[in-house]
């Protein structure tokens, strides 16, 4: 066998690709690929799950011809109704709607189906414009997850999912005072989540159970017995992880009970977990962030500063009124920006990675930080590479982006994401009153808690993946077939990643390197001996061809740009 493509766990983050042939047959599109594959990375791969439902809701609610995109919410999904409209401008107005689903109060009036608050927004569309709705799916982030998808299907199955409006009539025929109302619960079987909201009977109050296998219990306990007062504190345990700058392995208790005044601040005094927001993926963070921004300050260009993540700089260019790309982030790109700012050209903000992927080159963020201060933009950070036990970085951003999917989850079977916002910002007041108004929270409750799960030994991982890291560039370094890897530690950039680095950080967990003939790099991918697919921040070793995956139908541009 060439390609083994099964997940192992159902909503994988990551899957199989062990050879360089069954990633490029992947990036065309191959039958003999595509059709094994059970799960991908979920923003370029609809989970089977997700397209389920959305089948579902289509044949329901849809006309002959259309598909249906699934949200989290109204407001994600009239997004994505613009971004049509944009995109397709021949559309009609009524060839683009949204059909919101929402608990049947009669049937599903257990307190556990009001908390979890099970509802999908669903975008019907003309079949041919699907690859436009995949492009926001893909570049927003803001997709349902593949559990949310689940946990709603058997809802919608089972009649507890209902249009918006008929929810609302049926609320209104209720009658008399909710103490006396039917107190429903609901069993979705073995392999769903309770919507009832009882926990198991055995499962622990800390979300711990000595002796048993953690795979098995996240799953059995939390996945398919949820637990909704494990949700609401696994989402704050997460945000307290992110602002307190961990130094210790901490479980769920202790994260909930940390001394406020005595955790460290990222080197920003007054910074706290009410400064630290959640999302469904990194993207999404990305995305909003910008969004708001946008609403905040008005429309003018942003920067993307250094090789970016792909889908920060379509973001960038595509939402909104464009953007400035400097791709090496070098200093003579600081150079003619600041020859720009001075000419009188204005900016929205700076997005930049700390350090980059895959070149992990490290900005200069003193010195942006130092233009930002003098000709009036804000300064986004992605530290999801750099992360944020081995460098510090908020005292010179306005707002830091994370993906949770990485690292700090590990696990490669969840999604999430998180912003921060810098209370030293002079943008602060404003970019707060603006989260205020413009932030969702859609983090779906079982991914809190497998992130929140995920994350108790992050402080561990991070200290041994340092040095394996450093170990592997090492090796790599010393090979004659090796043309050069691509590492923070390494370069003239390092004293920019230096000058963040925390008292006890390292350099990280990701690497890259090239080859002097290509003919070797295939030869020293397919014969690798580790896990092979897209994503990163794993907690075992995962390698991929990254200029095929991420840059396939533009590596022509690549070579060209000096990738």
């Amino acid at each position: 066998m060439e390609v083994s493509l099964t997940a192992v766990e159902e909503n994988a983050v990551s899957v199989s690709l062990p050879t360089w042939r069954a990633n490029v047959g992947y990036e065309e599109g191959q039958d003999w690929v595509v059709s094994r594959m059970q799960t991908g990375y979920p923003r370029f791969f609809i989970h089977k799950s997700i397209a389920q439902l959305a089948t579902a809701v289509a044949e329901k609610y849809g006309l002959p011809g259309e598909e249906a995109m699934l949200f989290p919410s109204h407001a994600v999904a009239a997004r994505c109704v613009a971004f049509l409209h944009d995109q397709a401008p021949e559309l009609g107005p009524n060839h683009v709607r949204i059909v919101d689903l929402v608990p049947d109060h009669e049937k599903a009036a257990g307190e556990g189906v009001r908390k979890v608050s099970p509802k999908i927004s669903a975008v019907l569309f003309p079949r041919e414009t699907f690859k436009i709705a995949k492009t926001f799916w893909q570049h927003s982030g803001d997709g349902v997850s593949s559990r949310r998808a689940e946990y709603c299907h058997k809802a919608f199955e089972d009649g507890l999912l209902v249009e918006k409006t008929k929810a609302e009539v049926m609320q209104r025929m209720c009658k008399g005072p909710r103490r006396y109302q039917k107190q429903a619960s609901v069993d979705l079987g073995a392999r769903r989540p309770s919507l009832s909201g009882h926990a198991d009977s055995n499962s622990a109050a800390n979300g711990t159970t000595e002796g048993q296998d953690p795979t098995q219990f996240v799953e059995e306990r939390f996945g398919r017995n949820l637990d909704l007062s494990f949700a609401a504190n696994a989402k704050l345990a997460v945000r307290r992880r992110i602002a307190g700058s961990l130094t210790a392995d901490v479980e769920l208790t202790e994260a909930l009970e940390m001394d406020q005044d005595t955790k460290r601040t990222r080197g920003v005094a007054g910074f706290s977990e009410d400064d630290v927001y959640l999302y469904s993926t990194g993207m999404s963070a990305i995305f909003n962030t910008h969004r708001s921004m946008l609403v905040a300050q008005g429309p003018l260009k942003s920067i993307s500063y250094g090789f970016p993540y792909i889908d920060t700089l379509k973001i960038l260019q595509k939402f909104g009124p464009g953007c400035l790309f400097y791709g090496h982030g070098s200093s003579e790109d600081l150079d003619d920006l600041e020859w720009r700012l001075e000419s009188g050209e204005r900016y929205l903000a700076l997005f930049c990675e700390f350090p980059g992927n895959p070149l992990l080159k490290t900005p200069d963020l003193r010195r942006i930080r130092a233009l930002a201060d003098k000709y009036d933009f804000g300064v986004v950070v992605d530290e999801t590479i750099g992360n944020f036990l081995n460098v510090s970085v908020l005292p010179y951003a306005d707002v830091i982006v994370s993906s949770l999917t990485k690292v700090f989850s590990g696990a490669s079977n969840v999604m999430g994401g998180s912003a921060i916002l810098n209370p030293k910002s002079p943008y602060y007041e404003l970019l707060k009153q603006t989260w205020a108004t413009e932030y969702e929270d859609n983090l779906w409750p079982e991914d809190a808690i497998f992130l929140e799960r995920n994350s108790r030994d992050f402080v561990s991982r991070i200290e041994r993946i340092n040095v394996n890291a450093e170990a592997i560039c090492e090796i790599l370094r010393a090979h004659p077939a090796v043309k050069q890897v691509n590492y923070p530690k390494y370069g003239s950039a390092r004293e920019f990643y230096d000058n963040c680095r925390t008292p006890n950080g390292g350099y990280g967990g990701l690497l890259s390197a090239t080859f002097h003939k290509p003919a070797d790099a295939i030869i020293f991918h397919d014969n690798l001996d580790t896990a092979k697919g897209p994503s990163l921040g794993t907690n075992f070793t995962l390698s991929s061809p990254y200029a095929i995956l991420a840059h396939y139908t533009e590596l022509d541009w690549l070579v060209h740009s000096e990738y």
